[in-house]
């Protein structure tokens, strides 16, 4: 229906890995499966998102459903609202309804539901979303789509230079530079946090262990609630002055211990190697 939120939804497919199409004529069904199947492997699951502008063809989707034409297994979505939350859903995007015509946004509405009155009957799942935020109808989705891989947190840990700028993407910033510089060690100095002996430099210091043992539990809290939130990417960046030493080793460490924890990272250093 519209405004019961299939562009959430498709978002959130698209979150968990699905190749999504949408507003889609039925007709195009089997081709976009073999488009798909051939530049993207038979593994790679679709989303397909199908509303009341596609009219007639209707029939054509349920066709190319009830006989497997497509080759996959399908499972049929349909997403409803009462006609109050509808109504207030269009009036504050501000837009028609597709079918109200000349009439009222109601009207379009009560035509909507006839159109699509078959297939919510063919549906595998009909989700109403009158009572649910967008966070959780995104939860609804994940639940009945997702698998442990595609619906774990997935964390960047980037180290950067502050004279090269910070990095627009982050969730959150943290500023190494209270830190003593390996850079004014000679025997240190030409060589990164990738490296053992810069690596062992920092991380000696009481103050990187202080803020290691603070900020990751804070990293963690603030993960859940991304998770809880519907939210599936954190950025973290991890600053010094020229993004070659402390950053670095920082920046491999909170990955290491993110890791252990449970979630997905992966570290990145953004100008290691322009100095």
């Amino acid at each position: 229906m519209t405004g019961a939120g299939r562009s959430t939804a498709a978002k959130e497919l698209e979150d968990l890995g699905y190749y999504v199409v949408d507003n889609l004529p039925p007709s195009l069904l089997r081709d976009v499966v073999r488009l798909v199947d051939e530049t993207r492997g038979t593994a790679q699951p679709i989303a397909v998102v199908v509303d009341v502008r596609s009219g007639s063809f209707f029939q054509t989707l349920q066709a190319n459903l009830a006989q497997g034409a497509t080759g996959r297994h399908a499972t049929l979505v349909f997403l409803e609202a009462d006609d109050d939350v509808l109504v207030r859903r269009q009036e504050a995007a501000r837009r028609p309804h597709p079918l109200q015509g000349g009439g009222r946004l109601i009207d379009g509405l009560v035509r909507e539901r006839g159109v699509l009155a078959d297939l919510r009957g063919d549906a595998d799942l009909v989700i109403d979303t009158t009572g649910l935020n967008v966070h959780q109808l995104t939860d609804r989705i994940a639940d009945a789509f997702g698998t442990p891989d595609t619906v774990r947190l997935k964390v960047t840990v980037i180290s950067f230079g502050f004279k090269y700028g910070i990095p627009v993407d982050a969730d959150f910033v943290a500023d190494m530079r209270f830190l003593p510089n390996p850079h004014w060690i000679p025997e240190l100095r030409p060589r990164t946090g990738r490296d053992a002996a810069v690596a062992d430099y920092v991380m000696a210091q009481p103050a990187a262990a202080e803020f290691l043992d603070a900020y990751v539990p804070v990293l963690e809290g603030v993960a859940s609630g991304y998770l809880r939130e519907g939210k599936r990417f954190m950025t973290i960046a991890i600053g010094c002055t020229g993004g070659k030493h402390r950053s670095v080793a920082m920046t491999e460490e909170i990955s290491r211990r993110l890791g252990e924890a449970g979630y997905e990272t992966r570290s990145t250093h953004r100008d290691l190697g322009r100095e």
